[in-house]
C-alpha cells in the first residue's frame, strides 16, 4: 500500500469514482456551531472527504460548513446515509431529497444504507439505484452489510454496492468480510476506529506509538489505510482533526502491520448487524 501518500489521496471504486481514503466523521457532532466549525477545520486542513448520515441531525451544520469553507463543492466527497425508519422504496427516495434540501446540495458522492433492516433494505437498494440511475449521487453503498446480507441482495440488484462501511478495527477484522468485499470489487470502510477510545489503553500500540515517534490514533489510522480500508475517524475537536490528518509520512512495516491484524477477536464495541433492533 505504498500509494498512500496524502490526505488527498484516494481509492478508485468500481464504477471508476476517486474516495478519499481518509475523511471526517461528523457522528456525535452537535448540528450547529460545532459541526460548522470541525467541517471548516477539517476542509481547511486538507479533508476532501465528510461522512454524515440523516440519524446524526447534523446534516444543516455539515452543508453550513461546506458553504463557509473555501472549497469547491466539486473537490468535496460528501456521504450520507438513509435511517432504518425510512427504509423501503418510495420512502427512501423521500428521505435522500430531505438530506438534499438539509444540506442545501443537489447531489451526494456516496449514498448508504445505514444498517440491513430485514425484509427491507433490498426495495431500499432498489431505490439507491434509481438515484444513482438519475444522477442525483456518484456512488451508493451500504453500511453494517455481514456477507450473507451482501449475498442476499447481490441476488436482486442490477449494481453491486461500491462500498461496505463496517465496523473495524483491530479487534474486529473480519477479515473474511474484507476478503468477500475485495473479490466483489467493494471498496471496505471502517467506523470506529478507534475502538471507542478503547485502543488508547493497548500496550500493543503505546510500543509502536514510541517506535514509529506517531500518536496512538494516527498508528490505527495508517494501518487502516495499508490494509486498503477507508477511514473516517470522528472529532469536533481542530487539534485531533489536524493530528488524524498526520499520517503521510510514515508507514508501518509488514511485521508490524501483522502485529495489529493479530490482536483480532472478532469484538464489537457497536451494535451487531444480525441483531439489532432501532
Amino acid at each position: 500500500m505504498n500509494g498512500i501518500t496524502d490526505i488527498k489521496g484516494s481509492f478508485t471504486l468500481h464504477n471508476g469514482v476517486e474516495m478519499p481514503y481518509l475523511g471526517l466523521g461528523v457522528y456525535l457532532s452537535e448540528d450547529g456551531q460545532e459541526v460548522v466549525n470541525a467541517v471548516k477545520w477539517a476542509l481547511e486542513h486538507g479533508y476532501r472527504h465528510i461522512d454524515t448520515a440523516s440519524i446524526y441531525k447534523n446534516e444543516v451544520g455539515v452543508g453550513q460548513g461546506i458553504k463557509e469553507s473555501n472549497v469547491s463543492r466539486q473537490e468535496i466527497f460528501l456521504v450520507s446515509k438513509v435511517w432504518n425508519s425510512d427504509q423501503g422504496y418510495e420512502a427512501t427516495i423521500k428521505a435522500f431529497n430531505d438530506s438534499l434540501d438539509r444540506l442545501e446540495l443537489d447531489y451526494l458522492d456516496l449514498y448508504l444504507i445505514h444498517w440491513p433492516v430485514n425484509g427491507m433494505y433490498k426495495e431500499t437498494w432498489k431505490a439507491l439505484e434509481y438515484l444513482y440511475e438519475q444522477k442525483l449521487v456518484r456512488a451508493i453503498g451500504v453500511s453494517n452489510f455481514m456477507k450473507h446480507h451482501l449475498e442476499d441482495l447481490l441476488e436482486d440488484s442490477t449494481i453491486v454496492p461500491m462500498v461496505n462501511q463496517m465496523e473495524f478495527h483491530p479487534y474486529l477484522v473480519q477479515q473474511d468480510l474484507v476478503d468477500f468485499c475485495k473479490e466483489k470489487k467493494i471498496q471496505y470502510e471502517a467506523w470506529s476506529p478507534m475502538m471507542q477510545g478503547k485502543i488508547f489503553k493497548l500496550q500493543e500500540f503505546k510500543e509502536l506509538a514510541e517506535k514509529y515517534n506517531k500518536s496512538i490514533a494516527q498508528i490505527v489510522l495508517r494501518w487502516d489505510l495499508q490494509k486498503g480500508v477507508i477511514t473516517i475517524p470522528k472529532s469536533s475537536k481542530k487539534e485531533r482533526i489536524i493530528s488524524n490528518a498526520d499520517i503521510f509520512n510514515f508507514q508501518l512495516n509488514s511485521e508490524d502491520m501483522d502485529k495489529l491484524s493479530s490482536l483480532d477477536r472478532s469484538k464489537r464495541f457497536g451494535p451487531d448487524p444480525d441483531n439489532f433492533d432501532f
